[in-house]
């Protein structure tokens, strides 16, 4: 078996990224382009009411056009550029959808009211 030069090794990885740029991107649920929101939910997880929405007539107040509900108070949500979300209680913890941004939330409230977020 010949030996692998430095050639031969860019020339291979230089064919593996030009046959994946071919392949059709796999993206999280919902993080194909900016107007393709996940769907509604309405729920009760651990004995707390979450809800989530498309925002109606999306402002900078609602950063992800999609608007989270624990209890009937405003969870603050984000979309990161990788299609993943964070909310304003579990910020460093990325996940893949407002539903599983929600239940993180209610996770770490252990029990705990959700408190407004003020709005600037």
């Amino acid at each position: 078996m010949p030996e692998l030069s430095r050639r031969r090794a860019l020339t291979a990885a230089a064919a593996l990224a030009t046959s994946a740029a071919a392949l059709p991107a796999v993206t999280p649920a919902g993080a194909a382009g900016h107007h393709d929101f996940p769907w509604s939910f309405d729920e009760v997880y651990k004995g707390r009411r979450i809800q989530g929405r498309p925002a109606a007539g999306a402002s900078h107040h609602h950063h992800a056009g999609y608007t989270v509900l624990v209890d009937g108070v405003e969870l603050h949500v984000m979309r990161n550029a990788d299609g993943t979300w964070i909310s304003v209680v579990s910020h460093y913890d990325p996940v893949a959808s407002p539903r599983a941004a929600a239940r993180a939330a209610v996770d770490e409230l252990q029990g705990a009211p959700l408190l407004p977020f003020p709005a600037n």
